[in-house]
């Protein structure tokens, strides 16, 4: 059994579709590239596919990931060609890689998110931002399956600042128009609860009274490790990338044929 792990986008209207959407959609399009799947056992056998940390509906994507097994050895970039191509645009199959170390949901402590707030300013921007960042708590509250939860929004975020908007992302599918407005940069930890850019938002408001007139465009960046020691997010693909790498460094050359 050969497992492949890929990264996959949620670009433009396509942020619009749920979990269990992609789902269906990724599963037709195993289908359409024969994929060889492996398959669960069972009455009701399914393909074997773990999906990690997918992004709330209504947020676009560059870092969603999900691992794949299958019965008989495929190479992993003509793998994610062919499924890339069975997606609609939007759902993108952007990196596959042969998995070759335990634990991709492990890697997945933290993401990267970037949020458009079109009609507020830059000042107003920081400002928030800024009293959000001197908080010791942030309370937010969530309706939940059981009512209303409260909690701190405040200890997951990292980090929370107006980034150079020459190194924004505001020129991809999901940012409709050129118009000015204010983006902010997120770093937030994988908790429980989980705190989601909307919880972030919420904070905004509560601490800085700050409350965009359109609804703020959400886009997660990255995810992976969070490095302590230079405070970014890590590629999760890295490990299994290196010990590809490793590996056809350590294959013997093959034997030479002598000349008849």
């Amino acid at each position: 059994m050969q497992r492949i792990r890929l990264r996959y986008t949620k670009r433009g209207r396509l942020r619009f579709t749920s979990h269990r959407d992609f789902q269906r959609a990724f599963e037709r399009a195993l289908r359409r590239a024969e994929v060889p799947m492996a398959y669960s056992a069972g009455f009701t056998p399914h393909p074997k596919v773990s999906y990690a940390n997918a992004a709330p509906t209504g947020t676009g994507s560059e870092a969603e990931y999900l691992e794949i097994a299958l019965t008989a050895q495929r190479d992993p970039e003509q793998l994610r060609i062919l499924l890339d191509e069975s997606l609609p645009t939007g759902l993108d199959i952007v990196e596959a890689v042969e998995a070759r170390t335990p634990g991709l949901a492990d890697r997945l402590t933290a993401s990267v998110w970037e949020l458009r707030l079109d009609g507020v300013s830059q000042e107003e921007a920081r400002r928030a931002a800024d009293a959000f960042n001197a908080a010791e708590t942030v309370e937010v509250q969530r309706l939940a399956k059981n009512g209303v939860r409260t909690f701190d929004a405040r200890s997951a975020v990292v980090s929370l600042e107006i980034p150079d908007l020459t190194e924004t992302h505001s020129s991809q599918a999901d940012r409709p128009t050129d118009q000015p407005c204010a983006i902010l940069r997120l770093v937030v930890r994988h908790v429980t609860p989980a705190v989601r850019p909307d919880d972030v938002l919420s904070g905004l408001r509560a601490v800085a009274d700050l409350a965009p007139p359109v609804p703020a465009a959400v886009t997660r960046l990255a995810q992976g490790l969070f490095d302590e020691e230079t405070g970014t997010v890590t590629d999760p693909l890295a490990p299994d990338r290196e010990a590809a790498e490793a590996h056809s460094t350590a294959e013997p050359p093959a034997a030479a044929t002598a000349p008849a």
